[in-house]
């Protein structure tokens, strides 16, 4: 008995000094030199780019008053420039000074967003998405590549989180403050935010030290690549190495099932929400910031508490879709004039799911990947579900003018809440060594 209770006493110190020991490499990860900047200049472009978000689809939405399938146009021409470019992308990241891509990326952002200010109707905007969505696809891999450089494997955990933290946080600052400025002004004065923020974040990007960058192996890595691969074979290498990874094939498979239902419906929120509140443009809005609010949450709890840092994958990607799913369905079955509260409640449940899956699957991509593939990794993401973005709006915009939005979503979201059963049950056989590990140290935890 004593010496039960003297096991759990330690069992109790330990987790304690877990805890506290990941409160200091937080912190340590915010001063660091290279990644506490480039955090700081990610935070502001995601909240400008939250801003766009909803000033956009108002816009089209009940300004113009688009067709759902017009309105399905919009991110076709968002991932057109991920299924060209994403792999070769992916290479440049590794291949390139990653800062110096990610400031040109930023300024040509903010030049492309000012652009959009002055566009008459939609057929001048799509163009110019396509442009900014471009700019993005070269930006993601080059930050991702950046971060697992410069960040130790113990602290890349955190990082990640700290990344889907803020991208959460974003979520319910920018549509809350968004719908206010949008209520006050116009849609053109939320995408002027928005570039106005691209511009602050390539100014952090200049201040980033470049001695702190080569002190972590950039250089190395600069020097392996001065053999000068010809870009095909650099990507064929990361295609070869996802193909002969079970894990992350079954990770980036797992992942496009559950996108190609879920984009059908992703940006026909507009079209159910004029059928919805047909009277107010912001109601969008809350929905966008309650979950925002819940995968804040979700990322904060995923920093906090360690059994849910070291949950298996199982159970964290499985249950994100199970998540999504029902919140789709719960969202396609709200009457006309449904209460604010209700959106509320549904956009927990959405944000939730959301939060959960994204941390976990680039947590996932960038664990189970060396430093030197994970730009041409997060690359082949990149078109994969680019190629996603081209085949489902198009036939979910096609499918909400037949049926109806309400109906769409309701059949969506029950197709994503069955995957996610399915990977709660079988997860363990999907991502095997990745789950043993996990149990193991889920086990030493408790």
């Amino acid at each position: 008995m004593k010496k039960s209770r003297g096991q759990s006493e330690q069992a109790l110190h330990e987790q304690v000094e877990n805890e506290q020991s990941g409160k200091k490499r937080r912190a340590s990860l915010l001063r660091h030199p290279v990644f506490g900047r480039t955090f700081t200049a990610y935070s502001l472009a995601v909240f400008g780019d939250w801003f766009d978000a909803i000033a956009i689809q108002v816009l089209i939405g009940y300004r113009w008053q688009a067709s759902p399938l017009e309105i399905a146009l919009v991110p076709v021409c968002m991932a057109v420039p991920g299924l060209l470019f994403g792999a070769a992308a992916g290479a440049a990241a590794d291949r390139w000074d990653k800062l110096k891509l990610m400031r040109v990326c930023d300024l040509l952002t903010a030049l492309a967003t000012i652009a959009i200010l002055f566009v008459p109707n939609i057929v001048w905007l799509l163009p110019l998405l396509t442009v900014r969505a471009a700019l993005g696809v070269f930006n993601v891999p080059a930050q991702q590549a950046l971060t697992r450089r410069v960040v130790s494997e113990e602290r890349l955990l955190d990082a990640t989180s700290l990344n889907g933290l803020v991208g959460q946080l974003s979520r319910i600052a920018g549509p809350l403050m968004g719908a206010a400025v949008l209520a006050l002004l116009s849609p053109q004065a939320c995408i002027a935010v928005n570039a106005v923020v691209r511009l602050f974040s390539y100014v952090i990007l200049r201040t980033v030290p470049k001695d702190a960058i080569s002190q972590q192996g950039i250089e190395e890595t600069q020097t392996v690549f001065a053999e000068k691969k010809r870009t095909r074979a650099m990507l064929r290498e990361g295609w070869v190495f996802v193909r002969r990874t079970p894990i992350l094939r079954n990770l980036m498979l797992f992942a496009l099932l559950g996108m190609l239902a879920i984009q059908t419906i992703d940006f026909q929120f507009v079209s159910l929400f004029r059928h919805i509140a047909p009277d107010h443009e912001t109601a969008i809005g809350w929905l966008l910031a309650s979950s925002g609010a819940a995968a804040a949450a979700i990322a904060a709890a995923n920093m906090r508490f360690e059994r849910l840092r070291h949950a298996g994958w199982a159970i964290k990607l499985g249950g994100s879709y199970a998540l999504l799913g029902l919140s789709i369905l719960v969202i396609g079955l709200l009457p006309v004039g449904a209460p604010i509260y209700s959106l509320l409640i549904t956009g927990l449940l959405l944000g939730m799911g959301n939060g959960l899956f994204m941390i976990t699957f680039n947590h996932a991509l960038q664990q189970e990947t060396p430093p030197e593939l994970t730009g041409r990794v997060f690359g082949i993401q990149s078109t994969v579900f680019g190629g996603v973005m081209i085949a489902a709006p198009p036939l979910g915009g096609l499918l909400v003018q037949q049926w109806g939005p309400g109906e769409v979503f309701a059949i969506v979201g029950l197709l994503v809440f069955m995957l996610g059963l399915t990977g709660l049950l079988f997860g363990r056989k999907l991502w095997p060594v990745s789950s043993s590990l996990e149990s193991d140290e889920d086990a030493r935890i408790a």
